[in-house]
């Protein structure tokens, strides 16, 4: 008898905290976005390897995360779409975030990166005071 998708999917986090920004290191994100699937939580995946400024990362993160068009393209816009309105919204059954290859580019330097991950790591925080998974895997470029 096979074992059910769900208890796989488990597994796969099990050794991952449920409210982390780490590196993707050996996960893979088709297995991360069907374990979002089977647990029902939000999956939220970037690509960012066009990327060269601080404008175009915000840019293609607000493009793929389907963000509203009045996004403000700054850091404290995307840690107000990445917590409260969502929220508002009503409950929320987790997250699972894949940032794939943020540039290091001189325009986008570590400084950059690192602003950028601690907005991760700050919507980790948020959302772990309402006891809601929010785990983001990342990859640089």
């Amino acid at each position: 008898m096979e074992t059910p998708l769900r208890k796989d999917q488990d597994t796969l986090l099990r050794g991952v905290r449920p409210n982390i920004v780490q590196s993707i290191r050996a996960f893979r994100v088709h297995d991360l976005q069907e374990t979002a699937r089977a647990l029902g939580h939000h999956f939220l995946y970037a690509n960012l390897a066009h990327a060269q400024t601080k404008p175009d990362v915000l840019e293609l993160i607000a493009t793929q995360f389907t963000f509203p068009a009045h996004f403000g393209k700054n850091f404290d816009a995307l840690y107000d779409c990445m917590t409260d309105p969502l929220h508002k919204s009503g409950p929320q059954p987790g997250f699972v975030v894949v940032l794939e290859q943020i540039p290091a580019t001189v325009k986008f330097d570590k400084e950059a990166r690192e602003q950028l991950l601690d907005i991760f790591r700050d919507a980790a925080d948020y959302w772990s005071d309402r006891k809601i998974a929010f785990r983001c895997f990342y990859s640089f470029l």
